[in-house]
């Protein structure tokens, strides 16, 4: 019997990231996760999320522990690096460039740009040797100024769309495929009845569910995508096109 395959997940516990756990687990993968909290009861009692590591990723010393750990694991088949903030005010007003602590940048930054980068250095071997795929989950604010998410989010999510293109061509001499997938109008626990104006610009005329991105991430990581390296695949419905 084949073994079967692992992937590592950060920012699992809720939302696109909880959704693409239960995808892996649905399809017969190992998972290993990671997130600030604890994962929920009910998902412990999933057979296949075998190791869940409570780590801080916007604190480099929490990294180290992290891949430490992790790298124990074995052969690594996927890497998907989902974890991300984008800080409010207290009032939950857009941070834009004017406004905010420069020090709330560079953890914006720690997290949602330096994380995926440190874990993609750290767990290279492995998925070297597994011939394995990493996905980086960006954003449409990356791409556009958003309404409602802050300048150093879209920015950071910008920078990880380039350090996508810039680790598919190294990344591809060892054998590990890099692509990313940009997610639009999500709705998770974060969302609010706000996010409602932004449906008329969806082409789709509605909102997407963690569900639908969490397919497009599983296909980046199985043989179907065995081509596909280096791209963004927009999860909006649409909505990138205006």
């Amino acid at each position: 019997m084949p073994h079967r395959k692992t992937v590592i997940l950060t920012g699992a516990s809720r939302g696109i990231g909880h959704a693409t756990v239960q995808r892996f687990s649905a399809e017969g993968w190992r998972v290993i996760s990671c997130s600030r909290e604890e994962v929920p009861d009910h998902c412990r009692r999933d057979p296949n999320w075998t190791h869940h590591i409570p780590t801080d990723l916007s604190d480099p010393d929490s990294r180290a522990r992290f891949l430490e750990e992790a790298n124990r694991a074995g052969p690594l088949h996927a890497l998907i690096n989902n974890a991300g903030i984008s800080p409010k005010t207290p009032i939950k007003e857009r941070l834009g460039c004017l406004n905010g602590a420069i020090e709330g940048w560079h953890r914006v930054f720690e997290l949602n740009f330096f994380a995926p980068l440190v874990l993609a250095r750290g767990f290279a071997a492995p998925l070297s040797r597994a011939k394995g795929a990493i996905v980086n989950v960006t954003s449409i604010a990356g791409h556009s100024v958003h309404p409602f998410a802050g300048s150093a989010y879209s920015t950071s999510k910008a920078a990880l769309s380039g350090l996508t293109r810039e680790m598919a061509v190294e990344f591809a001499e060892i054998g590990v495929r890099v692509n990313a997938v940009a997610p639009g109008e999500i709705e998770t626990a974060m969302t609010g009845p706000e996010y409602d104006v932004l449906i008329p610009r969806i082409p789709l005329k509605r909102m997407g569910t963690p569900e639908d991105v969490a397919a497009v991430v599983f296909y980046l990581c199985g043989p179907d995508s065995g081509y596909v390296t280096g791209t963004e695949m927009f999860i909006t419905g649409g909505q990138h096109l205006y």
